[in-house]
């Protein structure tokens, strides 16, 4: 009988703990919202009034904040956002910039080549398509943006996995050659060929494609295409190490080529 109250016990116990870590986080959400822009600091008193919350719990919480850089208090005692507040904001600038040249860079790669262009970044095991540009034609290419696809098929994971560090003598010879073309590796009717795209600091931030019908787009179709798609990386890799800040999409494991 005792044994059979335990689950029911431990049930309501990680139900209380989810509650309390859920208001933990609107808790410190709410003190980073308190700050005015033209703030250089405020006291905690003031924190405390407007945001309802007891002096004792808002300095909990500015404490936890503070160690992780999202806080500073300043050596009267008042309060302010911290360096990791501001590096928030321009993450969220720099995915803004990355995204317009990107999708410039496509229209331009589509418009030059006549074929759709996307662009692929890696997400664990798998690549997903963050931006692309169709072909001029009333035939479209199946993939839709966001959409995950496998790494170790198609031209794009190929790239992804070889300029991230991927070891064996084909991710060498996609290395060196510095594109790969693919012919019915994922879907047997469609063939492309990608490049990769490098960002601040040389490191792989994705890889650049043009894809069609395998029926229309052969192995020396695509190969035609590749000083475009090469002029292309180039342009938006440039575009990227311009931007102050740039998150590497293999962080852990990236390759850095020889400049």
């Amino acid at each position: 009988m005792h044994s059979a109250t335990v689950p029911t016990l431990q049930l309501s116990a990680d139900v209380d703990l989810l509650r309390d870590n859920v208001h933990a986080v609107t808790r410190a959400l709410r003190i980073l919202e308190a700050f005015e822009p033209h703030e250089q600091g405020v006291r905690l008193t003031d924190l405390s009034e407007r945001l309802g919350m007891e002096k004792s719990t808002v300095l909990r919480t500015a404490r936890t904040l503070a160690r992780s850089g999202y806080l500073t208090q300043l050596a009267d005692g008042r309060w302010r956002l911290g360096p990791s507040a501001g590096l928030i904001g321009v993450r969220y600038q720099t995915a803004l910039d990355a995204t317009n040249d990107i999708d410039s860079v496509l229209r331009r790669l589509a418009t030059d080549t006549h074929e759709t262009a996307a662009f692929f970044v890696q997400e664990r095991n798998d690549r997903i398509c963050i931006a692309r540009v169709d072909r001029p034609s009333l035939k479209r290419d199946h993939i839709r943006i966001g959409e995950k696809l496998p790494l170790d098929r198609g031209a794009s994971g190929h790239v992804l996995m070889a300029f991230s560090g991927a070891v064996g003598s084909f991710f060498d010879t996609v290395r060196n050659n510095g594109h790969y073309i693919s012919i019915g590796e994922r879907d047997r009717r469609m063939s492309s060929i990608a490049v990769p795209v490098f960002g601040v600091g040389h490191t792989l931030y994705g890889a650049l494609c043009i894809s069609g019908t395998a029926k229309r787009l052969g192995r020396a179709e695509l190969a035609i295409h590749f000083a475009t798609l090469q002029e292309s990386s180039q342009n938006l890799s440039k575009a990227l190490a311009k931007i102050a800040w740039s998150q590497p999409l293999r962080a852990s494991n990236a390759w850095h080529p020889i400049p």
